[in-house]
């Protein structure tokens, strides 16, 4: 049983430019705002008593680029054993940070989630469904706000 799971908050990287360009034409459009969040997966096997969680991310420099060589559009940030059923992970278990990974084990471990379907495909559409979910809460924050501020 494979469960993904993400948080749409702080996942609007921030805006390089924040003042507006004197010299930009009106024509020129503002990049989208895309909502790109952590996520994680967590691999559950029916005879074991333990689940493979893997912390995922999209990193900043390779969303949007299209390439001539595909890539990967999100990167494996921390693999680690937690007990399965138990809804606190525990901080004492063992967590591999993968900047340290061999890169060969790092690549296995990006095949083992693609062969379960958490790939290239399935990364684009979850940042879809997340910048839907963030926009949608984002207008009935500010609705929720103008009330708020209105109410006496």
């Amino acid at each position: 049983r494979i469960t993904v799971t993400f948080n749409i908050n702080n996942s609007i990287p921030p805006s390089v430019d924040d003042e507006p360009q004197e010299e930009q034409k009106p024509d020129e459009q503002e990049p989208d705002i895309t909502s790109t969040p952590n996520f994680v997966v967590e691999v559950v096997k029916d005879d074991t008593k333990q689940t493979l969680v893997l912390d995922c991310h999209y990193p900043e420099d390779e969303i949007g680029q299209e390439g001539e060589e595909e890539s990967d559009i999100f990167t494996i940030r921390e693999v680690s054993f937690q007990p399965t059923g138990e809804s606190d992970w525990k901080d004492t278990n063992y967590t591999l940070n993968t900047d340290s990974l061999d890169w060969a084990l790092y690549d296995h471990l990006m095949d083992f989630l693609a062969d379960r379907g958490v790939d290239n495909t399935f990364a684009d559409e979850l940042i879809e469904l997340s910048t839907a979910l963030e926009h949608q809460e984002y207008i009935k924050f500010l609705e929720d706000l103008k009330s708020f501020v209105k109410c006496q």
